[in-house]
């Protein structure tokens, strides 16, 4: 490749994307649930997201925080169909939430999720940069780096950022529980 293409490259962000990889133990997400289409998600997701946070107050106490009292996470956890966990196929299921301590019970009209243990791949996007970073690593990243995925992907907001980004948490290998 010539010296041109990769500065096209590094300017057009592909080079950029930053990936790190975390392990996360098995954590509990309180929240909205929906289901829908795959291909339509873009329509039925942000309905989800407009209840839960419209209704946030009903689960504000459950909500895990760090040592200054803020949030550690607001979650779109998916998983298939079973809530397996696994991948989306045609349809998938959504929950619109924040991270909670494990034994919480979730309010009536609330869902609670417990997500197993994964080390995940993890880039950074905003909504801007969403699809593009998605089908970055789907198609180039993970196999590019001999990883595939074994699990449904989830979207973490990190409450004290207010940039708009989010980070896309693509599950690569099972952890067993400790």
């Amino acid at each position: 490749m010539s010296m041109m293409a990769w500065k096209a490259l590094y300017k057009s962000g592909v080079c950029r994307m930053n990936v790190h990889f975390e392990d996360k133990k098995s954590f509990t997400v309180i929240g909205k649930v929906g289901q829908g289409l795959s291909a339509e998600s873009h329509n039925w997701i942000p309905a989800i997201w407009q209840e839960a946070n419209n209704k946030f107050e009903e689960i504000r106490n459950l909500a895990k925080t760090d040592r200054e009292g803020n949030i550690v996470g607001i979650w779109g956890a998916m998983s298939d169909l079973s809530e397996s966990f696994e991948r989306w196929t045609d349809q998938g299921k959504y929950l619109a939430g924040c991270e909670v301590l494990d034994n919480s019970a979730a309010p009536n009209g609330w869902t609670k999720w417990i997500i197993p243990p994964y080390k995940y791949a993890v880039i950074k996007c905003n909504q801007n940069t969403y699809q593009e970073k998605f089908k970055h690593m789907i198609h180039e990243f993970l196999p590019d780096h001999n990883y595939s995925i074994v699990g449904a992907v989830h979207e973490f907001y990190n409450p004290v950022e207010t940039n708009g980004n989010l980070y896309l948490y693509f599950p690569i290998e099972k952890l067993d529980n400790e």
